[in-house]
């Protein structure tokens, strides 16, 4: 795997990771809201403990795969694969909250990436994201989970594996730090002590995602599942999931 990173697709990287791409990432909490609610999540070392389980037991290391996949596939120019796993990424949501949470951010990511930043090089994966993004415009839309469709972009505009699996954990992790800042709440120090003993988990749930399969699919996060079950009938909320 090349890990080097080119001053342009580090900028790319930046751009769509960033929380000011137009994706709504701040209005998802993945449960987090609810579980907070209840008391699961009291200060920031609960935070810490709840997001090193979410990476490195749940959503984290399965989206993390499933761009990884992606990606590979994409860089191929096997639009067949690309197509099974968005399917298989849409059928992996546990509950309707955060089927919704994928789709919606997936969704506005393809648009965002279509009116603004479509790759020039004529490669298998740009040629795979032309595709997508000319049946997006149609009437015929189809539903792309979040993870997949990054794996797509990131191979046609040629970007390291490694760094979008990195970057994809991160913005993912930040997002959630977010949520609690608001919500505890906490602190932006707090926040940003989470976050910072937090790169290890992430830099392995990474390098771990990278030697993974299909085959290694699953989570074990039962709690956060129910969490976001729950959050669907919660009374009084800020976030869409």
């Amino acid at each position: 795997m090349n890990d080097a990173v080119s001053l342009p697709a580090l900028y790319r990287l930046l751009t769509f990771l960033s929380p000011a791409f137009p994706i709504g990432a701040f209005t998802y909490s993945h449960g987090l809201e609810q579980v907070i609610d209840r008391g699961g999540v009291a200060d920031a070392g609960d935070l810490q403990a709840w997001l090193e389980d979410i990476l490195r037991f749940g959503a984290g290391r399965s989206d993390a795969i499933l761009l990884k996949e992606t990606f590979q596939a994409a860089g191929r120019g096997d639009g067949e694969t690309v197509q099974e796993l968005r399917e298989l990424a849409l059928a992996l949501q546990p509950s309707k909250e955060r089927h919704l949470e994928s789709i919606a951010q997936g969704t506005a990511f393809l648009q965002a990436v279509t009116r603004s930043w479509m790759p020039t090089s004529d490669t298998p994966a740009s040629g795979l994201l032309a595709g997508v993004a000319a049946t997006d415009a149609g009437d015929n839309r189809e539903p792309w989970p979040y993870p997949v469709v990054l794996g797509l972009v990131c191979a046609a505009h040629d970007l390291p594996e490694a760094a979008a699996l990195t970057s994809f954990l991160h913005a993912f992790t930040a997002n959630l730090i977010s949520v609690a800042v608001r919500v505890v709440p906490l602190g932006q120090s707090d926040g940003q002590k989470v976050l910072a003993a937090l790169e290890p988990v992430i830099a392995a749930t990474a390098e771990e995602a990278a030697t993974c399969g299909l085959d290694d699919l699953g989570t074990s996060t039962f709690l956060a599942d129910i969490a976001s079950m729950a959050h669907e009938t919660q009374y009084s909320r800020l976030f869409r999931s």
